[in-house]
């Protein structure tokens, strides 16, 4: 892990640069933080930059078994984990307008007390939630690494930072 600091505010961490392993752990963390505090997590990054694998790293840790597909088509997928708990993963990126949105049962994701997760959350624009983590991912100048950073919107608790080696 190469990068940044933290930010001094509790709400927000980043960028830091993390390697898979590390980006996997710690997706796996805000995984676990999410479905306790009921999140709603916004993903944005360009295309190949980890949300999925995020999502995914994220549910595993949850408890969620048996395979996990990017809801690219369908835009909205279901999971329970293995203690009945219900996980929302939204994927936007073929989200022609935001008023469709209503279409695919947005108001009862934005309602529930499960977690959410939505990859390309930025197209839904002002239908977001006001309290949410807002995690960015990017490509850093290692291959193997990503550069990412939270932050917490509205209330709640704050999101869990990644571990950073100081090395």
């Amino acid at each position: 892990m190469t990068g940044a600091t933290a930010l001094r505010d509790p709400a927000s961490f980043g960028p830091v640069d993390l390697d898979e392993s590390a980006l996997e752990s710690w997706a796996a963390e805000v995984g676990r933080a999410a479905i306790r505090a009921g999140r709603f997590v916004c993903l944005s990054g360009p295309l190949g930059a980890g949300k999925s694998t995020f999502v995914r790293a994220a549910c595993r840790a949850a408890g969620v078994e048996g395979a996990i597909p990017s809801p690219t088509f369908t835009l909205v997928n279901r999971h329970r984990t293995t203690s009945g708990e219900i996980i929302w993963h939204a994927d936007l990126y073929r989200l022609e307008s935001p008023e469709l949105l209503v279409d695919v049962g947005w108001p009862e994701l934005v309602d529930s007390d499960a977690a959410v997760f939505v990859e390309w959350a930025e197209r839904a624009e002002d239908w977001l939630p006001a309290d949410r983590w807002e995690v960015r991912l990017d490509f850093a100048d290692r291959p193997n690494e990503r550069r990412v950073e939270i932050r917490a919107s509205g209330a709640g608790e704050p999101p869990p930072a990644p571990t950073v080696d100081p090395c």
